[in-house]
């Protein structure tokens, strides 16, 4: 009787079946169609990654799945030890072809060429074959012995690159870009359902049909041809049952819980997420619950020290029931935390813009930052500064750094003006700004 084990590793997102012995046809149908392969050095099936089909398979077989006990950086060890081995072989093998060259060749000692029409010239041109054949073996053996050596080097500098905490920062936002997209799926549900009790009659539904994108009704494709054909009722019932599903099925709800698992060991190994300290505002906890996957979230003041979040449609499973939550001031900062969010840092303020009545402005060379660069400044409207294409205008930061000023390709409003020449633009029918001290003290 075969007895089965299957394990999860986190680290590269991928089921293993263990098998005591030779699969039965049946069973090796079922695991090669859920998209497991066999791994002969190894000897076992493993899945590209996680599924819940997959998984529901390594429980039937084996009765449960446990944690991978080999680490990547083991496994990737182990074969780049099998690598190793094929190279080593491999250069062998080019030693040996280039020794057994180097005896043929001794039959053309000190340049003897090969006598046309003399007894011996057909031994030497069968020589002369076997050592070319002999040579380019060793010259190929060669390049796979280098070939067995860099995929050895490459396995492990993948492994060492999976551990990089550059990389792992980037597996996070992948996680939770697919957490995002999971969700929208929920949420468009909750809202095609909604928009579903409104056309309760044959006429608004076949009037849906017609003017109203099938997407977002989840209507399927092709009814729209054959209407005229259809029962609109039972459209509507088969719509909201798809619907339901999308929305309170088991099989996304898997895929959310799973990716959110992922995203817990990844943030451990990342290291502890630091509590939020600084001024909570509304628009902090707006982008934590739209990074998580709400829809169209919304959040106010509603006591001292309270806020409320709320969205059109029920908020992500794992941080509400409902479509609205409300905490204090320390448990939303606690539930940030607890999902791993920090609060990205503020970004530095841009130099302001402005709008200076002179004859020049210089600027540093955006590619050759030593360089400066000095443009005259032209009169124009803001009429005609905003008739002019968006790749042809622009601002520079000065050469000071303490400012920017709008530029613009000076064709674009100046017809005689040079080819491919940029100036600065000075609106008379703007604002015009004081002198920085910069330029002040540069005149």
């Amino acid at each position: 009787m075969t007895t089965y084990t299957a394990t999860y590793s986190p680290e590269d997102n991928k089921i293993r079946i263990y098998a005591s012995s030779r699969l039965d046809a049946e069973t090796y149908a079922r695991v090669k169609e859920a998209g497991f392969k066999w791994a002969p050095k190894q000897e076992l099936f493993v899945a590209p990654k996680w599924t819940p089909a997959r998984e529901d398979l390594a429980i039937e077989l084996a009765g449960e799945i446990e944690a991978e006990e080999m680490t990547l950086a083991e496994r990737a060890a182990m074969k780049a030890e099998r690598l190793d081995n094929l190279a080593s072989k491999r250069n062998r093998e080019a030693v040996a072809l280039h020794d057994h060259a180097n005896e043929l060749s001794q039959a053309f000692y000190m340049g003897q060429p090969i006598l046309i029409g003399h007894h011996s010239e057909r031994k030497a041109r069968k020589t002369q074959e076997r050592m070319h054949g002999a040579m380019s073996k060793a010259v190929k053996a060669e390049k796979l012995a280098n070939y067995w050596l860099y995929r050895a080097e490459g396995v492990e500098r993948f492994a060492n690159m999976k551990n990089n905490p550059r990389v792992r920062a980037n597996r996070i936002k992948t996680l939770l870009a697919e957490l995002r997209d999971l969700q929208r799926g929920i949420n468009s549900g909750h809202k095609a359902l909604e928009l579903w009790e409104k056309f309760d009659t044959a006429e608004k539904i076949m009037w849906a049909v017609e003017n109203t994108n099938g997407d977002t009704l989840g209507i399927p494709w092709g009814v729209y041809s054959k209407r005229h054909e259809t029962d609109m009722l039972e459209l509507r019932e088969k719509c909201i049952a798809g619907l339901k599903l999308r929305t309170e099925g088991p099989t996304r709800k898997r895929w959310i819980e799973h990716i959110l698992n992922r995203l817990a060991y990844e943030r451990a190994l990342l290291g502890p997420v630091a509590r939020f300290e600084g001024e909570l505002t509304p628009i902090i906890l707006q982008t934590f619950a739209r990074t998580h996957g709400a829809e169209k979230p919304k959040c106010s003041v509603v006591d001292d020290g309270f806020f409320l979040l709320e969205s059109p449609v029920p908020l992500p499973a794992h941080l509400s029931p409902n479509s609205w939550l409300e905490l204090s001031d320390d448990e939303w900062r606690d539930v940030m935390q607890a999902c791993g969010y920090e609060v990205p840092a503020a970004k530095d303020a841009k130099p302001p813009i402005l709008n200076l009545d002179v004859e020049k402005l210089t600027y540093r060379n955006p590619y050759y930052k030593d360089e400066l660069i000095v443009c005259r400044v032209v009169h124009t409207t803001k009429a005609a500064y905003s008739k002019v294409p968006n790749y042809y205008r622009g601002t520079r930061l000065s050469a000071c750094g303490s400012f920017r000023f709008k530029t613009c390709l000076a064709r674009s409003i100046d017809r005689d003006a040079k080819p491919h020449e940029f100036v600065a633009v000075f609106l008379t029918d703007s604002k015009a700004h004081d002198l920085p001290e910069t330029l002040e003290q540069a005149a």
